[in-house]
């Protein structure tokens, strides 16, 4: 799932914390980074944003109720 505009990066991260199975970042190459790494998640604010927005992440979930609460953190900020 694409992911975009996401302005509260806390809360963000906080929604990933919260799902029950992996989350994972895809990369522009392909690779995939578990988002529920602490350093993880401190690598991918590092490299994919800069004026505290992320424009657009694809990230991976695996259970339907993560999904559900990435979809409405997505819907409802």
């Amino acid at each position: 799932m694409k992911v975009q505009n996401i302005k509260n990066i806390e809360k963000f991260f906080s929604v990933i914390d919260s799902c029950e199975g992996k989350v994972e970042l895809v990369t522009g190459e392909g690779d995939r980074l578990n988002l529920k790494s602490k350093l993880s998640q401190y690598v991918s604010m590092a490299n994919i944003f800069s004026d505290g927005t992320i424009d657009e992440l694809e990230i991976l979930a695996y259970e339907p109720a993560d999904i559900s609460k990435l979809v409405n953190f997505m819907m409802e900020g």
